[in-house]
């Protein structure tokens, strides 16, 4: 079986080696960028599965990046980020990433979250029904699509899954910590903020006014639903 191509950028190349090492101890085939003027060109070039990505980055910043690629492609990002840049993860979370992790890091934990973002790019669903409809909302498990009053609407692989799992039981309020375990799919250390920035950023693609959302209702003091 062809295992996942994924792009690795750091400006620093004991951490790009540590991370190309774990990952292709599991058999994903590595890229690598020390800027992101490099990335952006490897990435066009290579199309790869997934990007690690550096924020820090010289010639073009991480953020930027970011910017730029989910602007051309659906490719899924992983941030890495300073422990005390929290600013950072949620501005490149509302730039479509999908996941972010801490420096200093385990190269372990890394692969395990490549892995379980992986996993959510082109996933059906084992449960319930292949499609769902919410009034002019239409989720399609099998081609992964999501369409709004016939529209097709692109989503990151995080975003699909949270409309996913909140369409699996519309009316039922998700707690934040439940969405993380049920989107994420493994212990996502804290952070809930996340949730609410794929909200927003879904809210932004779907809903006909995101300030006054249809489809995607906040439960104060619990967290989210799919509608009534």
């Amino acid at each position: 079986m062809t295992r996942s191509k994924v792009l690795v950028v750091d400006d620093d190349p004991s951490i790009v080696e540590l991370v190309r090492l774990y990952l292709e101890r599991e058999g994903y085939r590595v890229l690598v960028a020390y800027d992101g003027l490099e990335a952006l060109e490897l990435a066009r070039q290579q199309q790869p599965d997934l990007v690690v990505l550096d924020l820090l980055l010289p010639e073009v910043d991480g953020l930027d990046v970011c910017r730029i690629l989910q602007t051309e492609s659906d490719v899924p990002i992983i941030m890495l980020t300073a422990k005390t840049a929290e600013e950072d993860r949620v501005v490149g979370l509302r730039l479509g990433a999908d996941d972010y992790v801490t420096k200093p890091f385990s190269p372990r934990e890394l692969v395990a979250r490549v892995q379980a973002v992986l996993r959510r790019v082109g996933k059906e669903s084992p449960n319930g029904p292949a499609e769902v409809r919410f009034a002019d909302l239409v989720i399609d498990r099998r081609s992964h699509e999501v369409r709004v009053r016939d529209e097709a609407v692109s989503l990151t692989p995080t975003e699909f899954r949270l409309l996913e799992v909140l369409a699996g039981e519309p009316g039922r309020a998700f707690t934040r910590p439940e969405l993380l375990d049920r989107v994420f799919g493994y212990d996502f250390e804290g952070f809930e903020r996340t949730v609410d920035v794929h909200v927003k950023n879904l809210r932004k693609k779907i809903e006909p006014d995101p300030r006054d959302p249809v489809y995607l209702k906040t439960v104060y003091g619990v967290g989210y639903k799919l509608g009534e």
